[in-house]
């Protein structure tokens, strides 16, 4: 009996020292970096169109995590919306050489916002900041466009936020889960605005990414096939808001007890452009109104979440 206690005792120390070697090799080995091959792509044309276009999208794509209150630009700041990644501060994307993307090329930036690899280093960046690789190449380049533009948003800053700080489990999973995503190997074109469902369903998993916050985990989330996401749109990620209160995301399927089943199309536009909740309170942040968002546009998104598969998932008002 002693020899099997001290055999025992043995093995349990060594599963302990393999478990803690690879807790200190993730720690110290961090967020990987991978090799970097940018294409050669023609300098995209800065367009009035494209700026208005590119505008509208950064306003409700990039606003949220890259516009810093005190300066008025995209300067960055502290994300404390997902605290279970660590302390992350998000890249400062005006046009300063030094401090924000003014020497990157117009391949630099398509090829970082759709693989997530930083194209001068090699350096990942995890999920906390979306990878496009579904946006049509259009919607792309107009985001490029208006981050060239003369807008007061972009313009050169030379404020600089402290280095970010992933949890062990943003390095765990960016060694296990996380990787970057493929570029595109042919053109994505822009979606048919003449087809409500699949306008709606472009605007929802790829230029807005809604199902982001709106499934059930943002650590198990599908990016290269949303609907595989775990709890797709069936709400529960928990975020916090802009006082740091932890909140839970809304259920957005068609179920008629916990989802929108209910709504209709009028009172989901009311929601998503005005922040109008049929029989409940406002909008919480960190989810937003857009008005910027069309009627039609809101009316696409709300007949692709028509479709998508009910989950009787009833959301607390608070956590």
């Amino acid at each position: 009996m002693k020899k099997f206690l001290k055999i025992l005792g043995v093995l349990i120390l060594l599963v302990a020292l393999i478990i803690g070697g690879f807790a200190a090799f993730i720690s110290i080995r961090g967020i990987p970096k991978f090799e970097a091959n940018v294409p050669e792509i023609p300098k995209i044309e800065v367009t009035p169109e494209r700026v208005e276009k590119g505008k509208k999208i950064a306003s409700m794509l990039c606003n949220s995590c890259h516009f810093d209150k005190s300066t008025g630009k995209f300067t960055g700041r502290e994300m404390t919306e997902v605290p279970e990644f660590g302390k992350i501060i998000s890249r400062n994307i005006t046009q300063d050489p030094e401090i924000g993307i003014g020497k990157w090329t117009d391949s630099d930036l398509v090829y970082f916002i759709r693989t997530g690899i930083n194209p001068h280093t090699g350096q990942y960046v995890p999920p906390y900041m979306p990878k496009l690789m579904h946006i049509s190449d259009e919607d792309l380049n107009s985001i490029i466009a208006f981050l060239r533009s003369d807008d007061a948003l972009v313009q050169p800053d030379k404020t600089e936020g402290p280095s970010c700080e992933p949890s062990f489990l943003t390095k765990f999973l960016c060694l296990v889960a996380f990787k970057p995503f493929p570029y595109p190997e042919k053109p994505i074109p822009g979606p048919d605005t003449t087809n409500k469902l699949a306008w709606g369903k472009y605007l929802t998993l790829y230029e807005f990414e809604c199902f982001a916050c709106h499934s059930a985990d943002f650590k198990k989330m599908d990016v290269g096939v949303p609907e595989n996401s775990l709890g797709f749109f069936g709400g529960g990620n928990v975020m916090r808001n802009d006082q740091g209160v932890l909140v839970t995301t809304r259920n957005l399927t068609p179920d008629e007890e916990t989802g929108i089943g209910n709504w209709t199309e009028e009172q989901f536009v009311k929601a998503v452009k005005f922040g109008i909740v049929p029989n409940g309170p406002a909008l919480r942040n960190p989810m937003i109104p857009y008005a910027q968002l069309t009627d039609e546009e809101a009316k696409a998104i709300y007949a692709y979440l028509r479709t998508v598969p009910k989950i009787k998932h009833a959301i607390s008002r608070g956590i």
